[in-house]
């Protein structure tokens, strides 16, 4: 880089990455936990996950856990490695138990029986470790609450 250039890469990327990935699972956290944006709700997500996916309740829990607080965490910027980490568990499960079926593109036709690909949950998951191994960058509150 040029002496007396502006690097915002250091100061920009991180953020940048945060907002649509804390979005994108705060939405879907909420719609397993609170029955927001079309979702079941905490109860029937329980029960979904264990009849069809045979996942136990507690790491449904988990997963929401993840998703919603995780979402927040890494949004806001605060505890988010952790954040990101748990992220990044939810999508690995998420690409293992349902999409690897599908193959890899996302269903362009929306056609019922026909789920999508691991395209989609590879870019959160190559976010989410981003923010695992750079942290929240210099707009996060992990910055102002342990003085990185």
């Amino acid at each position: 880089m040029a002496k007396g250039s502006f690097d915002a890469t250091g100061l920009l990327a991180p953020f940048m990455l945060r907002i649509p990935l804390g979005l994108i699972f705060m939405a879907h956290g909420s719609q397993k936990l609170l029955g927001l944006f079309g979702g079941q709700g905490l109860t029937a997500t329980l029960k979904t996950f264990e009849l069809k996916l045979g996942i136990p309740p507690i790491f449904t829990l988990l997963a929401i856990i993840a998703e919603f607080g995780g979402g927040f965490g890494v949004l806001t910027g605060f505890l988010t490695r952790l954040s990101a980490a748990g992220m990044a568990a939810v999508m690995v499960v998420g690409i293992y138990k349902i999409q690897w079926v599908n193959g890899f593109f996302l269903s362009t036709y929306g056609i019922p029986g026909h789920g999508n690909g691991i395209e989609f949950s590879i870019a959160l998951l190559g976010m989410a470790l981003y923010l695992v191994i750079a942290g929240g960058g210099r707009w996060c509150l992990d910055r102002l609450v342990f003085r990185l």
